[in-house]
This record gives structure tokens, C-alpha cells and sequence, in this order.
């Protein structure tokens, strides 16, 4: 027999999300526009390490944005913030995602370089508490997830833009358990949410010289949504007629990754925040692994930078935290670099990135002692972009294979 009373406790529950959603859409139609980073008179880098390995491979990274950016740190152009208590422990101690003092702290900077974070699941010794990221996403409004993949050699030369702040994700801790028996979850897409992160992508492209935008979705089962997601692509395709644009299913785009053939034509890709968070994990596995690449969350006031993989705790506990591989978090401070408009710095950092990650190889990460520890690692890559042959090394590891 179906309880009443269960049933209405549900819809209240959904009607305050409904609300709060409502509220959103009216709040991102008064946004402000984008933050002016040469008109700063200094640019607030927030330093903000995590969980696990996040300290050490934030350290890593910390070193090489500290040369990179030595004149402009000397001059006060830009100042680097550390910002503690983002780990478990604390938020769990005042039972929030994001505590409100890092909170205030962290929209004290213009930008973030972040490292990992643990989120707890089913049979964790933590509460269910919200990610950390996810509530990151939605506090500071980074709509757009930008995570580029490169190989070469294998004609791989991706950029995704992944919707940040709705989908499944951004009530993914909201859900209702109506009954023992029915469990059920939320998904949401805004006109505006939707349109602006399209848009962002079609002007990428734009600007890069890149004549096509793919869209992936499963809007032939999740109508609603995913529909709407599709029918924003294609009415803002057409302010984009000398970008050609073209659509897939996640399910098959996921095999099309792995196709030496087809991957070649994809260029940017622009997918809802679930889809986005499974392809961009395989396509950095394509590129070496989640280790190797970095991620952009951009906002038209604020922008946060990190590694995309977890906070490994076990490396912790057996005494390996050393190894960490920087990899990801330094790629992600490179992106950082090129958007507050250090471009030639970023352009350098990642061409050193590669060259040390993929080809050249000089020094190793395990994960372990018989391999570098991140701080010798970063050096490396420091001493790779000071070569005065760098970008004459780099051409010549760009030739695809046939």
C-alpha cells in the first residue's frame, strides 16, 4: 500500500529543489561579464592542495608557477595564495562541502589551482557529504569543465568542454530515497546553463581556427534533458555557419575514441557534466593516463585549474605520497598560465610537459622509489622549458603515424 505521507515529504523535497533551481536560472541571467585579468592591478592565484597527494603535487606545481611567474610575483603583478582546510577531516568537522571560511578565502582570488579532493561514497568511514568540486563548481559558477587531449602521433587533438554545473551531478547528494524499495536521483538543464557552455565551445573553436563542433548526448532516451542539451546546440550552431557541427550518442562516442580512423576528425566536443566525466577519463587514458591530464573549470568572475584524478589516499598510508605524479596538476597550471594571458609561458610549459611525459622521458613516475618524487619531476619540466631548443625538439616529435 502506497504511503501518503511518504509520497508528500518527496514533493516537498523536490519542490525546494525546484525553487532553488528557478532561483538559479534568474541569477545566471543577470551575470556579470568576464573578469578583465590586464586591468587587475594584481591577480590573486589561489594555492589550494586537498587531500592525499593533493599537498605534494600542489607543492610541485607551486614551484614551477613560482619561476614561471618570478618577475611578475617580484613586481606584485601576481601573488600566490595558500589556501588550507579543504581536506576531509575539516569538511567533515563542519559537516560542508566547502566550509565557509575556505569558502570566503577561495572568492578572495581570481583564479585557483586546486588539488585533489576526497569524496566519500557507500561504505566510506566519511559521511555522505557533497563534493567538494561540485560545490566549488556551483559556488563560484565555472560553468565550462575544459580538458584538452593530445597525441600526435596518433592524430589525437581534442578539446571537451563539459557542462559543470548541472546534469546529474549538481544535485547528485539531493536525492530522495522515497521508500526502502524506490531510490530516486535528479538531472537539470537551464536554456542558459546549456547555451552558454555551447557557445563557449563554438567560440573556441572560432578562435582556434577549427572548422567543427561535435555534441554528445542520449537525447533519443533521455528526452527532456539531453533534448534540450541537443536543440541549444543546434540553434546556436547557426551563428557559427563556417563551423560545421555534428551529433552522437555517448554510448557509441565512447567506442569512436578508441577508432584510429574516426578519432582523427574530432576537434571539440561539448557534452553534458555525466557524459563529460566518463569521455574525458578515457580520452586522457588514450593520452597516459588520468596522471597526465589537467582540467580548466571557467567562470565569467572566477576560474579553478586542477588535476582530474583522485586524492590516493593509499599512497599515503604506504609512505609513496613523494611519488606522486605532478603531471596533471601541472598541465592544469599551464592552462591557468594561458588564461590570465600568459600565453607564450603556457604555450612553452606545455610543449615541456610533453616533450618530458611523452617522447624524451628523462625522468620517470612510478609511483614508487625506483622513480622520480614530484618535486624532481617538476624540476625536470622546469629545466626542459629554460632549453633554448625547446620548441625545435617539440616540432620534432609532431610528425602522426601514417
Amino acid at each position: 500500500m502506497v504511503d501518503a505521507k511518504v509520497i508528500e515529504k518527496a514533493k516537498d523535497h523536490f519542490g525546494r529543489i525546484l525553487e532553488e533551481q528557478l532561483k538559479r536560472v534568474e541569477v545566471m541571467k543577470g551575470a556579470q561579464d568576464w573578469t578583465d585579468y590586464a586591468g587587475l592591478d594584481t591577480i590573486i592565484i589561489g594555492i589550494c592542495g586537498g587531500d592525499g597527494i593533493g599537498p605534494y603535487i600542489s607543492r610541485s606545481s607551486r614551484n614551477v608557477l613560482e619561476s614561471l611567474l618570478a618577475d611578475e610575483l617580484k613586481s606584485g603583478k601576481v601573488e600566490l595564495r595558500d589556501i588550507g582546510g579543504l581536506t576531509i577531516e575539516n569538511r567533515v568537522k563542519t559537516m560542508k562541502a566547502i566550509p565557509d571560511d575556505v569558502l570566503a578565502e577561495l572568492k578572495k582570488c581570481h583564479v585557483i589551482l586546486k588539488g585533489p579532493t576526497t569524496t566519500p561514497k557507500k561504505g566510506d568511514p566519511w559521511p555522505n557529504i557533497e563534493s567538494a568540486n561540485v560545490a566549488m563548481r556551483r559556488e563560484l559558477d565555472l560553468f565550462a569543465n575544459v580538458r584538452p587531449v593530445r597525441v600526435p602521433e596518433l592524430g589525437v587533438d581534442w578539446v571537451f568542454f563539459r557542462e559543470n554545473t548541472e546534469g546529474s551531478y549538481v544535485l547528485g547528494s539531493r536525492g530522495v530515497h522515497v521508500t526502502d524499495d524506490l531510490a530516486i536521483d535528479f538531472c537539470v538543464a537551464t536554456n542558459q546553463g546549456t547555451e552558454r557552455l555551447i557557445r563557449l565551445a563554438f567560440e573556441h573553436a572560432r578562435k582556434n581556427g577549427i572548422d567543427k563542433v561535435s555534441i554528445v548526448t542520449k537525447a533519443n532516451v533521455v528526452k527532456a534533458t539531453d533534448g534540450k542539451f541537443l536543440s541549444i546546440a543546434a540553434e546556436v550552431a547557426k551563428d557559427y555557419p563556417g563551423i560545421k557541427w555534428d551529433d552522437w550518442f555517448i554510448d557509441i562516442m565512447t567506442a569512436k575514441l578508441i577508432d584510429p580512423y574516426r578519432r582523427k576528425e574530432f576537434r571539440v566536443i561539448a557534452l553534458p557534466n555525466l557524459y563529460g566525466d566518463i569521455l574525458t577519463d578515457e580520452a586522457a587514458q588514450i593520452q597516459g593516463g588520468v596522471g597526465t591530464a589537467g582540467s580548466a573549470n571557467i567562470g565569467k568572475r572566477y576560474a579553478m585549474f586542477e588535476a582530474i584524478h583522485g586524492s590516493a589516499p593509499r599512497m599515503v598510508d604506504e609512505g609513496r605520497a613523494q611519488y606522486a605524479d605532478p603531471s596533471s596538476m601541472i598541465k592544469a597550471a599551464a592552462m591557468l598560465l594561458g588564461h590570465i594571458g600568459f600565453v607564450n609561458r603556457a604555450k612553452k610549459l606545455e610543449m615541456a610537459l610533453e616533450v618530458c611525459t611523452q617522447y624524451e622521458k628523462a625522468k620517470v613516475m612510478t609511483g614508487r622509489s625506483n622513480g622520480a618524487t614530484g618535486d624532481e619531476f617538476a624540476q625536470y619540466v622546469l629545466d626542459t622549458v629554460r632549453d633554448p631548443g625547446l620548441e625545435k625538439k617539440w616540432l620534432g616529435y609532431q610528425k602522426p603515424k601514417a
